[in-house]
């Protein structure tokens, strides 16, 4: 790098370095006309540095535009050289108590919820870490870039506005003082200049529309270079870009990748440099290829020098945002300098100019004056406020902008909007001086111009571009959320103006969204295109907040309330007298009552749900009563010009709209009906809708006849004839054969009646009912609980959020309801309280039916184990305010009295007449509410007032004369006892009881007697539930005796059964004896000996049969020989679990020779299966058939499965586990050869001397038979044979046909992908590769129970006890499928590593050799030179000859590679023999080595790391034994403690003295010892120019995470892309298992894998986890698991917050915690290999999964 810059600084201009800074500066000083002199020497030299070649070279331009251009400012600026002047200036300057820091894109954030004024004021970690608030409730988000710190802003926090690190010094007082003050006065005259000069020129040159002169900065000679500048939108894809370069300058995909990213990232790139007609030819090509779909890509034509100057003018930019980060005075000077009128007048100063001309600039452009401003204007507080005062002026236009331009809201200046108007005074002083309100609301109206007739807005025929635009206009919208979002504590008269002018303007943007989307019911045909509705409700839902806001801001002020009122009621009545839908009057008439409404009918008329101005009124009518203005300035009230009924039409229309729909009038209106009726009840949406038309209709009946209201009601639900002529109800239902219709009939009468009990119970609002506002959210709270038990966020999202995001919902939770934290998976819950139970309300207003239907269940069911009669009644409620209060008197009026009567009539008939039992209930329901009313009225009776409510006199009376209809009460004590209503009953006895108690009330208004009767009735209630109980017991009592009596019958003619067909059951038991594995005959012995599982000592165990069943064709067999093949489902994965090498990449794959593992386990083949058996035939036909499947998708459609089948992959049939191939069934493999066990077999000495001639032997043959084939016979008797060896023998292959082909099957797919190599069943390696997928396997699983201090045997699943039963017994058979030579071979190479021989001189090094893999490979492959040997030694012998041999081989390396740190904690028992055995072993070992081993005192440190290193060794060799041999393991070792060695060293006949071992054979160990340390490898290790693994090797965890998110969060916005030079990752992306951080989904780190472009995660996958990876995708916290390229799956991650919920997406927000077990979990998966097999679960179980482009992360 250093050489390149070198070329380059001598090819540059020496004109240029020679420029003196100092000199230029002091000229400068002299100069009268300073901006022309700079702008001579800007002319001359910006474009000689910049914009050289067709490619920029930003170091080159940096260094030369600091040393030419920016030094002699910098000079001219201080005074003297910089160097010194800039520090001087830093210390004289006083620290800014604003932090000011501007966030990077994805950096956390922190906003307090106790302390923050609004969810806008955030902190910068550091800040924040340093503050008060990280003990408060806090919420962290990720940034989007550009915002920036609040830290030291007064006005942000209500509390702790300092953090320890920005606090103000006792000594500073908070008033301001001009920071010029500390400037010298020639300083700030130089400063005034030169940054008057440089911000002019960087704001004309950015602002300059002509493409080939310059603003004054002519040069001398001009060049003809031109650039093709291409600029970036958000219209076009990466794609569509990338293609149409790749054709317009034809470059290479990579290069076009990298133009689209730096457009991407900069907002321009130049793609080709040359003369204009060369860059215009591309230019046109551009534009003509991008513009069929949408608008082209904007491309220009620039002349090089424009765009050198363009560059300098950012440079000095950003070079002036540093210069006044030195100081204040600096900051102040620059500020004034910007905000200077210019000669033009209005908005002629430089940020003026620049703000105006922000659409037009490149996002790079808009990045660095943005910043600029942000760290002047911005964090001065003086200029801030002028700063705001220009914004506002400018507001229109700056909207106007942004609604045409292509750039995203977060890159236009109309962003800063956040950073003005969420500063409460700011906010304050643009509303009062700058009409602001009124101001954002009519450049709102101004953008929404689509109106009808009437006025109201439009949108129908949306077209994109009209959605585009509407989707900026909501912008609007939030600017006026920041500038309510502060409440004013004192009004000023001009503020109420203001205020008031504003609220205008909003009634007019409120009253053309009144009836706006108007409907009409579909009758005949169904609609045939679906009206657009989400606009209107987007609007709504934008905003409901608005509206709130401007209502609580009315609730501030009794006069501003009072003008409010006045006004929305006279926009109501214009809005009214608008709509006349030419409705003729009509009188209504019903039970001697009257009343004039108008013909109106909503399932014919049109209707409209956006009601906003009715809405409006009803909560400023609450707020009249809640702030009791109502009360105190009656007067001053238009209340007497209220006409009720015209308050209530449309409310009234919009709430039966909604009964029709739900009784299915409207279903030809299609889906965009029911939509807008979801949306109308939606927690977003009704505070301001649903709920405020019940409001309204609570206002209206207030203040009219309950009567006319109630028929009013009833000829809207169309209903009036039911109820007011006698018999109709008869009459229509055997009139009407119409199902259909009498079914909507019942529906529409129950939603009428629901609406009454909604309308008197409904008071939990504060102002309706004597309630606060706690009261209105822990009622939210109960009813949602009541359905079930809920997470936090669940309860949060079902419950309203305010201006601040916030529900309320922390401060009364407690009360209401308990916390359950999670387990393992799913997330805490909360529980209702019992207690709260009675405040539940079957008819709660915010339940949908589903949720109403699930809660009542629900509560019954809790009512059923309370052992509590089910009965729901209405809870008590709290009194109305002074203002509703009239409301109750509906219930006891004459219409509803009637209404009542009339369905409890139909019930008692309930033959003759089409009713519901949802109706009856509902007026059980109403009923109940009138006796808690009056009972309530009853006991808060003073003496004075008469009570007004006499329901229960009501209906104790029967009807009038003509039809003596029975009362009410005596109804209702028929029904108690009808069949038919068995589920109502307990409700009816409630209400009888309730009636009883009142009655009593009113009978004495003396207390004493009312508690006895009371005590009469409970008496009653109570006696009867005693009969209850003694009657349920007398019943289980008689159902015992009969369970008895019929066992008793049973077992009587079992007995009989077997008596008459005992020969049959003889037989069935003598075989149970046999066949429980004869275990019985030699049982004795083997429970005294003691269990070996090797050698000729090995215990004898009887065979016994395995009998399996096929899962595909459920037959039965028995696992033989040589009968057909069963075989298990299996997956073989490459894997790096045990790797201490990650970086070791395997070499040619077609030459390597596995046959060697080194210690580090770089890269094992891992088995596992899920253990389910088929036959192999069975397999085979489903295996072709899922390949048929296969073929028969790919031609229609090409979608990736959760398994390849081109790599031979499926699901098992049974668990649908990803398997790869199958393992066969074998009996145990050691049976057949067990010969003859002669007495007196060889010891090690003798053995390994037979062992060496036998490969002697082979190896002459074979070079032999190389050379000549005749004349073998003279040949073999030169040779000297062993005894009984005979080398021409050839073994007969016990097993049957389809069981070898099997064997070749799965040895061929372990060959295939332990190396990735095309299969070949011939190849010599596919034994190594099975012996080494057995060892590897079972090294896994012993590490697993290792690292879970789980014992070695009796603890694996039966799953993973099946896969390495037959895994190992596979291992063993394979190599009679081998080609014997081959194998022998193998043997003889891998024998040569211990036993030395001429012929194999390359063998690896004893500390390159996995002891484990090399003795499984021995002891599996000895059998093929074993079977040619007739002297009577049993392969048992040699298997424990081996054992020993590699035993001894693996103490000498640990032995080696030890570093024992002696330390002094020697044992007393110092010398055992074990320890004094050690010692001598290794002074000889430091012989041999020639004293390069350190000299080690202590016995008891050597035995212990001998103890300890050994010990995996051992725990694995027992396993693999266990399941070669069939030799069941001794209990002791499955019980462990502490003589666990002991005891696997009798299991494995070692000696528990392990050095005994080398004292027994010392005449042959001696040497062995002495080749193996000669070795040229173990000498550089000693001498620490090599690293060697040392033992016991670590378990691999996952890396360590910290256990606060925010931490992650920091340090994934530090990364940058290492690829786009310093650019921030989108996707920081951290690798679980080596702790990479890599930046995932993104162009710029795509890299070819095999031939595919794959992103950073796929590829690194490849190189740390051999295909399989999981990862932590910082920014989604979402952990993320890949399996090659084509599968992954998204797993929740290891973080919780105190709810114990994840936050996927991190969309909540809470602090989150590292929960411990969960990683855990996540490391368990790793660890067993189980990742590959939970992505396929995934992608089985969610298709969606399969859509995404895996390879791409």
């Amino acid at each position: 790098m250093a050489a390149d810059l070198e070329a380059e600084v001598q090819a540059i201009d020496k004109s240029l370095l020679e420029c003196s800074a100092e000199e230029i500066a002091v000229k400068w000083l002299q100069a009268n006309d300073l901006q022309k002199e700079v702008y001579q020497h800007l002319a001359y030299y910006v474009p000689k540095i910049y914009c050289r070649g067709p490619n920029p070279a930003p170091q080159r331009e940096d260094m030369l535009a600091q040393h030419v251009l920016l030094g002699p400012m910098e000079w001219y600026l201080c005074g003297e050289d910089p160097a010194f002047g800039f520090p001087k200036l830093e210390q004289a300057n006083k620290p800014s108590h604003l932090c000011g820091h501007v966030f990077k894109v994805g950096e956390p954030t922190y906003s307090c919820r106790d302390c923050a004024v609004d969810p806008t004021c955030v902190l910068c970690m550091e800040c924040f870490l340093g503050s008060i608030h990280r003990e408060h409730r806090y919420r962290m988000t990720t940034s989007g870039g550009g915002g920036f710190c609040d830290c030291g802003d007064t006005e942000a926090w209500k509390e702790g506005p300092y953090c320890q690190k920005h606090e103000l010094n006792a000594s500073e007082t908070a008033e301001e003082e001009d920071p010029l003050v500390q400037l010298p006065e020639d300083m700030v005259a130089r400063a005034y200049n030169i940054f008057a000069i440089a911000f002019k020129y960087a704001v004309d040159i950015l602002t300059w529309e002509k493409e080939n002169e310059l603003p004054g900065l002519e040069m001398i000679e001009k060049s003809d270079t031109y650039y093709c500048m291409l600029f970036n939108d958000e219209v076009h894809t990466y794609e569509q870009v990338i293609y149409t370069l790749q054709k317009a300058v034809n470059c290479t995909q990579k290069e076009a990748v990298g133009f689209a990213t730096t457009v991407d990232r900069d907002g321009r790139r130049s793609v080709r440099y040359g003369d204009f007609q060369y860059c215009d030819q591309a230019k046109s090509v551009i534009v003509r290829n991008t513009s069929r779909q949408t608008k082209p890509l904007k491309v220009q034509v620039m002349h090089s020098s424009i765009v050198a100057h363009q560059s300098f003018g950012l440079k000095l930019l950003t070079w002036l945002g540093s210069v006044i980060g030195y100081s204040d005075g600096l900051r102040r000077i620059l500020c004034q300098v910007g905000l200077q009128e210019g000669p033009d007048g209005e908005n002629s100063s430089l940020v003026d100019k620049l703000m105006l001309y922000d659409s037009k600039l490149w996002k790079g452009a808009r990045n660095v004056y943005h910043q600029l401003f942000m760290s002047s204007l911005l964090m001065d507080l003086k200029y801030k406020k002028l700063f705001a005062i220009r914004f506002a002026r400018n507001y229109e236009r700056l909207q106007s902008d942004f609604m045409k331009d292509d750039h995203d809201r977060e890159l236009s200046i109309a962003d800063l909007s956040i950073q003005i108007f969420t500063v409460p005074s700011l906010a304050r002083m643009l509303i009062t001086e700058e009409n602001l309100m009124t101001t954002i609301i009519k450049t709102f109206m101004d953008h929404l111009r689509h109106r009808d007739i009437q006025g109201r807005f439009q949108f129908e025929r949306y077209t994109a571009l009209q959605a585009f635009k509407f989707r900026r206009v909501q912008s609007l919208i939030l600017d006026l959320k920041y500038v309510l979002i502060s409440k004013p504590t004192e009004w000023s008269d001009d503020l109420r103006h203001k205020f008031l002018e504003g609220f205008d303007a909003f009634l007019e943007l409120l009253k053309c969204m009144q009836g706006m989307d108007p409907i009409t019911r579909q009758v005949g045909q169904h609609i045939e295109m679906e009206p657009e509705w989400e606009a209107a409700f987007t609007l709504q839902m934008k905003l409901t907040l608005v509206i709130s806001m401007m209502q609580d801001w009315c609730a501030l002020d009794e006069k501003v309330l009072i003008e409010a009122y006045k006004k929305c009621l006279a926009v109501l009545m214009q809005c009214h007298s608008g709509f006349t839908d030419g409705e003729q009057p009509i009188v209504l008439s019903m039970c001697g009552h009257s009343v004039e409404t108008i013909r109106y009918c909503v399932s014919q008329e049109k209707v409209s749900i956006h009601l906003p101005v009715s809405r409006l009124l009803a909560g400023l009518h609450v707020l009249l009563s809640k702030t009791e203005v109502a009360y105190k300035f009656p007067e001053l009230l238009p209340l007497s010009e209220l006409s009720p009924p015209m308050l209530i039409e449309h409310p009234l229309r919009c709430l039966v709209l909604c009964a029709q729909v739900h009784a299915g009038m409207w279903r030809r209106n299609g889906f965009s009906l029911v939509n807008q009726i979801y949306y109308y009840h939606n927690v977003k949406c009704r505070r301001e809708m649903f709920d405020k038309d019940i409001v309204m209709l609570q206002t209206g009946v207030s203040m009219m006849d309950p009567n006319h209201f109630l028929m009013i009601m009833l000829s809207r639900f169309e209903l009036d004839q039911i109820f007011s002529t006698p018999d109709y109800g008869k009459r229509f239902s055997t009139e009407n054969t119409n199902k259909d219709v009498v079914q909507q009939n019942n529906t529409l009468i129950e939603e009428m009646l629901y609406l009454v009990i909604m309308i008197v119970g409904e008071r939990f609002s504060p102002g309706i009912g004597q309630v606060n506002a706690t009261d209105e959210i822990k009622r939210e709270i109960i009813h949602q609980l009541s359905i079930r038990p809920m997470a936090h966020s669940e309860l949060v999202k079902a419950l309203p959020e305010d201006e601040n995001r916030e529900t309320g919902m922390e401060s009364v939770i407690e009360e209401v309801a308990c916390f359950k934290k999670p387990g393992l998976t799913g997330r805490g819950l909360y529980e209702l309280k019992p207690e709260c139970a009675k405040n539940f309300n079957l008819y709660f207003y915010h339940f949908s039916r589903a949720e109403q239907s699930k809660a009542e269940e629900a509560q019954r069911k809790l009512k059923r184990q309370n052992r509590e009669d089910t009965a729901l009644p209405p809870p008590a409620l709290p009194p109305f305010c002074p203002l509703f209060a009239s409301l109750v008197n509906i219930l006891q009026s004459d219409v509803m009295l009637c209404i009542m009567g009339t369905i409890l009539q139909w019930a008692v008939e309930h033959n003759g007449y089409a009713w519901s039992e949802a109706m009856l209930q509902r007026v059980l329901h109403l009923i109940g509410m009138a006796l808690q009313e009056e009972k309530h009225h009853l006991e808060n009776l003073t003496e004075e007032n008469v009570v007004t409510f006499s329901f229960t006199q009501k209906i104790s009376r029967p009807g009038e004369a003509p039809n003596n209809s029975p009362s009410i009460l005596a109804m209702l004590e028929t029904l108690q006892n009808a069949p038919h209503l068995e589920v109502h009953k307990d409700m009816i006895r409630w209400i009888l009881k309730t009636f009883n108690t009142i009655k009593k009330l009113r009978e004495n208004s003396s207390t004493t007697p009312v508690a006895e009767t009371e005590g009469n009735i409970m008496e009653e209630v109570k006696s009867s539930r005693d009969k209850d109980k003694a009657e349920r017991k007398r019943k289980a009592e008689i159902a015992r005796l009969r369970r008895e009596k019929i066992m008793a019958q049973m077992s009587e003619m079992q007995r009989h059964f077997i008596n008459e067909n005992k020969e049959l059951f003889q037989q069935t038991l003598e075989e149970l004896d046999t066949s429980s594995s004869g275990v019985h005959e030699n049982s004795p012995v083997i429970s005294d000996a003691k269990l070996t599982a090797l050698g000729p000592e090995q215990t004898r165990v009887a065979e016994h049969r395995q009998v399996v069943m096929c899962i595909l064709c459920q037959e039965e067999q028995e696992v033989k020989v040589d009968s057909r093949a069963m075989v298990l489902a299996a997956f073989i994965q490459r894997s790096t679990v045990l790797s201490k090498n990650r970086n070791k990449a395997i070499p040619d794959p077609e030459k390597y020779d596995p046959l060697f593992m080194h210690p580090d386990l770089s890269c094992g083949t891992h088995t596992g299966s899920c253990g389910h058996i088929m036959h192999a035939h069975c397999w085979q036909r489903y295996f072709d058939a899922v390949q048929a499947k296969e073929q028969r998708r790919q031609q229609r459609l090409r979608v990736h499965t959760s398994y390849d089948v081109e790599n031979g992959e499926f699901l098992c049939p049974l668990c649908e586990c990803l398997s790869n191939t199958v393992i066969p069934l074998l009996p145990p493999p050691r049976i057949f050869s067990n010969r003859l066990d002669m007495s007196g077999q060889p010891n090690l000495a003798q053995w390994i001397k037979t062992v060496s001639q036998q490969t002697k032997a082979l190896y002459l043959l074979r070079d032999e038979g190389c050379a000549s084939s005749s004349g073998n016979s003279e040949k073999m008797d030169q040779l000297q044979l062993p005894e009984g060896f005979r080398p021409d023998f050839k073994p007969k292959n016990p097993y049957s046909e389809s069981i070898k082909e099997m064997l070749t099957t799965f040895g061929t797919a372990t060959y295939k992908v332990g190396l990735k190599v095309h299969p070949n069943e011939e190849d010599p390696r596919v034994p190594i590769m099975c012996w080494g997928s057995c060892a590897y396997t079972i090294q896994t699983i012993e590490r697993i129970l290792a690292d879970d201090d789980k014992l070695l045997f009796g603890n694996l699943p039966c799953r993973q006890d099946d896969c390495l039963t037959s895994l190992t017994r596979f291992a063993a058979a394979h190599w009679t499928v081998s080609s014997l030579s081959a194998v022998q071979g193998h043997f003889c190479t891998l024998l040569a590593s211990l036993v030395p021989n001429e012929k194999n001189g390359n063998v690896p090094c004893i500390l390159d050799i996995d002891m484990f893999h090399l003795l499984v490979s021995l002891v599996l492959s000895f059998p093929a030179i074993h079977c040619q040997d007739f002297s009577g030694v049993s392969l048992g012998t040699g298997d424990l000859h081996l054992f020993h041999l590699v035993t001894m081989a693996h103490i000498i390396q640990i032995l080696l590679t030890s570093s024992t740190e002696e330390n002094g904690m020697d044992q007393e028992n110092a010398n055992s023999e074990e320890e004094v055995a050690v010692l001598t072993l290794y002074k000889f070992l430091c012989q041999c080595t020639g004293s390069a081993l350190k000299e080690i005192s202590s016995g008891w440190h050597l035995w212990r790391n001998l103890k300890a290193g050994i010990m995996p060794f051992l725990r694995c060799s027992a396993l693999f034994f266990h399941y070669l041999n069939g030799v069941p393991a001794p209990s002791e070792v499955q019980v462990s403690g502490t003589n666990q060695f002991e005891h696997l060293c009798s299991y494995l006949s070692l000696p528990n003295n392990l050095t005994c071992l080398f004292q027994e054979n010392s005449e042959i160990m001696n040497t062995l010892i002495e080749s193996w340390c000669s070795n040229n490898e173990v000498k550089r290790y000693l001498e620490g120019k090599r690293h060697a693994i040392s033992y016991a090797r670590e378990s691999n965890k996952l890396i360590d995470l910290p256990d606060d998110y925010s931490c992650l969060i920091n340090q994934a916005s530090n990364f940058s892309c290492p690829k786009s030079g310093g650019d921030k990752s989108r996707a920081p992306t951290l690798c679980l298992v080596c702790g990479t951080m890599l930046c995932s989904q993104s162009y710029c780190c795509q890299t070819e894998l095999e031939g595919e472009d794959v992103g950073a995660c796929t590829a690194h996958t490849y190189t740390c986890g051999s295909g399989v990876g999981i990862f932590l995708r910082v920014r989604e916290c979402q952990v993320l698991f890949l399996a090659g390229k084509t599968k992954g799956c998204f797993y929740p991650p290891p973080y919780l917050d105190d709810y114990g919920e994840t936050d996927q997406g991190l969309r909540r927000g809470n602090p989150l915690h590292l929960c411990k077990e969960r990683f855990k979990k996540i490391q368990k998966l790793w660890q067993q290999h189980s990742i590959t097999e939970e992505i396929g679960h995934a992608q089985e179980a969610n298709q969606t999964l399969s859509g995404i482009d895996w390879q791409h992360l």
